[in-house]
């Protein structure tokens, strides 16, 4: 199977927000961003081998690390992100909203906070399930509205700065997104329940709520996970129902059934 690239785009558009790759960048190496992003590392570790592909993408932002390190997938391909960010895959600069890539060509789709800052987020889904091959397997990562990130993203609305700056999806509104595209979603997964704060002091001391969140409030994480497997349904041809009062042409015997 092959992966054929078309012509790309000349510029990185995934974040078409006004976060810019520099700021972005910045987030993802400040004590919050690197804490956010390896507990994400760690789920994906254990979620992505258990998704076999030959060919694995990840869409993902300036700043954020590849990890497709973990998939078995034998080409691995990053798109929208630093070359030196990819060091275990192909670099490709594209728009998350025109995948360069033939329809039906990519095994597994991973787009890490993707959705929340493109200005089209039903063409992100679209364009995902159209490279897919039937049976593949789409990750998607995302902000949850209902925890105190999403909390500070609302008070932050109409403000510049990333990841605030965002518009975060809830979990159940991207499920029914992928179910209307025919792809067959499980219940999804919480990761992450510390607050939103700076202070690395403060940081620490809240680790205790990531062994505390899946029990006592585990719908108020600050990142969801949603693993979805696209289902092609095939044509089934329709037989003819025969209608007893139909009327037959002399010396036409009524049609009987037979079982075999």
């Amino acid at each position: 199977m092959r992966a054929r690239l078309s012509s790309l785009p000349t510029m990185c558009k995934t974040y078409a927000m006004s976060s810019d790759s520099e700021a972005t960048t910045h987030w993802y190496g400040t004590d919050l961003g690197r804490s956010l992003v390896e507990a994400e590392r760690e789920r994906l570790r254990r979620v992505l081998p258990d998704l076999y592909g030959p060919i694995a993408l990840q869409v993902s932002g300036h700043g954020y690390p590849s990890m497709l390190e973990f998939s078995d997938a034998i080409l691995r391909v990053g798109s929208c992100a630093q070359s030196s960010v990819f060091e275990d895959a192909s670099a490709v600069s594209a728009m998350a909203e025109a995948l360069p890539f033939d329809a039906k060509s990519i095994g597994l789709v991973l787009l890490p906070h993707v959705l929340e800052f493109s200005v089209d987020p039903h063409q992100v889904l679209r364009e995902a399930n159209r490279v897919l091959v039937p049976e593949g397997h789409l990750v998607v990562v995302g902000f949850n509205p209902a925890s105190l990130w999403g909390l500070r993203a609302l008070l932050a609305r109409g403000r510049k700065g990333f990841p605030w700056e965002g518009r975060y999806y809830r979990l159940s509104r991207v499920k029914d997104w992928l179910q209307l595209l025919g792809f067959e979603t499980g219940s999804g997964e919480m990761v992450y329940y510390r607050p939103p704060t700076a202070s690395i002091k403060m940081h620490q001391r809240f680790a205790v709520f990531d062994r505390m969140g899946d029990r006592w409030w585990p719908l108020m994480a600050a990142v969801y996970f949603l693993i979805a497997r696209k289902r092609e349904i095939g044509m089934t041809p329709i037989t003819p129902v025969w209608r007893k009062n139909k009327r037959l042409s002399p010396g036409l015997a009524e049609p009987v059934t037979k079982n075999f």
